[in-house]
């Protein structure tokens, strides 16, 4: 074989290879709002297992904590530089104050881990525009504008993969520094009835490759959960587009409907139309009933902010939080409970007590939990119900004076018990369609015991 045939050959095969490669980067994005029911129900299936996530708001804004000038700000602690109507400039001080040396991520993720959550939601980027990892699109980041100069989601998500708890970014639409963005809307950036004719150009030049970053930098992820879609200059076509941006990136991340414009204000759920998404987002709320058919998730806070605010001292006490889980859990949602870091990377002490008093409790109950089904009845005076194939459980949070309790049933009964002392069954009698259970004297706990009924 003379050269010149080997390099014709050699020319061949290299045109061949770009032509394949060619093929393929022409093949057009795929359309992801067509899914089937199937492979929606095995990409949400994590999720509906997982029912408990910490969501973890954390940024510049925890540095002021709520105050300005000397003056206490009302509103939520994150929002202050809107609240204060502080301008970019001025804002942009507390970036040279950052600098959380007793940040552990490991330390993060243990105690979201001990107290029984599956999956982490941290803001990448909230409304003020700040980036907790290093975009090459901007210097309004963690690594360029700080003294700290460490990637903050690249130490989250190694922990995260050690202690096997998903990681998701929260990520905010709305933008207040970004010049085509909300920034000129200064002194009023959540004004939805101004308008930036640059919006477009933020979103394809800007947001959409920060995404890619956040996904790229940092693997599989969880969910991508986006805010701040109310903004005028934002469409439903947009959302519909970023949604399916994102999937083409990571085909199996989970994507909420803040995406879109469908969302009805704080009850979080799509109202009529077609809108991307893939659950709804009540916020501060618990729906008064189940929602059969729809994937939902309270997202709420411990005291009355979601960033650390130093004078917020409103905090809801660990059986308040605890039967907020299963209330929402009873009703088929999951429950992302919030916590704001202070500005030196820890959590605040009520925030770290409470989740501690809360994987005590799921540490022996966290069965009734993790993978049940909305209650198939509705919910009794004294708690809540929870269920799994061939278990009924329930959560009773007050403990009846006769110290019988009376359950609903279409099957039979095979054996009663309560969650913490499995071997020891209760005695009990089925009357038409109900089961009389009888119970001690005293409860098995004092935030919910777990009353088991198989059949």
């Amino acid at each position: 074989m003379n050269k010149g045939f080997k390099i014709s050959v050699l020319v061949i095969i290299i045109i061949m290879f770009l032509s394949i490669l060619g093929c393929q980067k022409a093949q057009p994005p795929k359309d992801y709002l067509q899914e089937s029911k199937a492979d929606f129900d095995a990409r949400m299936q994590w999720w509906k297992e997982a029912r408990f996530g910490m969501f973890i708001h954390w940024g510049l804004y925890a540095i002021p904590a709520g105050t300005y000038n000397g003056e206490q700000i009302g509103g939520l602690g994150e929002w202050i530089q809107n609240s204060a109507s502080i301008p970019a400039q001025e804002y942009e001080k507390y970036a040279p104050q950052f600098n959380p040396i007793k940040y552990d991520a490991n330390e993060w993720v243990r105690m979201a881990k001990e107290a029984g959550m599956k999956y982490i939601v941290i803001t990448s980027k909230h409304h003020d525009g700040f980036c907790l990892w290093d975009s090459k699109l901007t210097e309004w980041d963690v690594m360029d504008a700080t003294p700290f100069k460490r990637d903050i989601l690249k130490e989250l998500k190694q922990a995260c993969d050690a202690q096997d708890i998903k990681l998701c970014f929260y990520h905010s639409i709305m933008d207040w520094h970004h010049p085509d963005a909300q920034a000129p809307f200064y002194p009023e950036f959540n004004n939805t009835k101004k308008t930036n004719p640059n919006f477009p150009k933020y979103v394809e030049n800007y947001m959409k490759p920060q995404l890619k970053e956040l996904v790229d930098n940092y693997g599989k992820l969880g969910i991508m959960w986006f805010d701040g879609e109310w903004i005028g200059d934002y469409t439903s076509p947009m959302g519909k587009d970023v949604y399916n941006y994102v999937r083409n990136l990571q085909p199996d991340i989970i994507v909420n409907n803040r995406v879109d414009k469908g969302r009805q204000g704080m009850k979080g759920q799509n109202k009529e139309g077609d809108f991307a998404g893939d659950y709804g987002t009540p916020e501060q709320e618990i729906p008064d009933t189940g929602l059969p058919g729809v994937e939902w998730e309270s997202c709420m806070t411990m005291n009355d902010t979601w960033g650390f605010k130093s004078f917020d001292h409103n905090w809801k006490s660990t059986e308040i939080l605890v039967r907020n889980l299963i209330d929402i859990a009873s009703k088929g949602g999951n429950y992302l409970l919030n916590i704001g870091p202070k500005a030196d990377g820890t959590f605040p002490e009520a925030s770290i007590q409470r989740l501690a008093e809360i994987g005590e409790w799921m540490n022996v109950y966290g069965e009734s939990i993790y993978g049940t089904m909305a209650s198939p009845v509705e919910k009794p005076e004294w708690g809540r119900y929870t269920q799994k194939e061939g278990k009924l459980y329930a959560h009773v949070f007050e403990w009846p004076k006769s110290r019988k309790l009376v359950v609903p049933v279409k099957s039979n009964v095979s054996k009663v018990y309560e969650l913490s002392t499995p071997e020891t069954a209760l005695n009990f009698k089925v009357s038409g369609d109900e089961c009389v259970i009888n119970l001690p004297r005293k409860a098995f706990n004092k935030i919910a015991s777990v009353i088991v009924v198989e059949y």
